[in-house]
């Protein structure tokens, strides 16, 4: 039984730009979502605005993420999705006037340095 050769892949630029742009949409998407809900007062006005907004960035962001794990390792790529947490916290502080608490900090430093130690581990 032969081996299958093991193609080596390296991450392109685009694949990189492609996810980042991704979580912003994504984050932004939540933002929307998060803004429909208090606008949900009966069964007929679940499909307000800004729900209809958060699922078409959400799905616009899965697109981008298609077209980068198509030029990319998965290993390198998805980590980069959790900076979507950081657009989170930071947009729910200044547009939803959620608090920004050093708890959130540390956690957003967290994702930062993991995600670039994974980064510089994929080259």
């Amino acid at each position: 039984m032969k081996k299958a050769k093991r193609k080596e892949r390296i991450t392109s630029f685009s694949a990189v730009l492609f996810i980042l742009v991704s979580t912003v949409f994504t984050a932004v998407g939540q933002i929307f979502l998060k803004s429909g809900v208090g606008d949900i007062t009966s069964i007929s006005s679940v499909l307000n605005y800004q729900l209809l907004m958060g699922l078409l960035l959400y799905g616009f962001a899965l697109l981008l993420v298609v077209k980068a794990f198509k030029h990319g390792e998965l290993s390198v790529l998805y980590p980069i999705l959790a900076l979507s947490y950081i657009w989170v916290v930071l947009l729910s502080n200044f547009i939803l006037n959620e608090p920004l608490t050093q708890m959130k900090l540390l956690g957003v430093a967290a994702i930062f340095i993991g995600v670039t130690l994974i980064g510089i581990g994929g080259e």
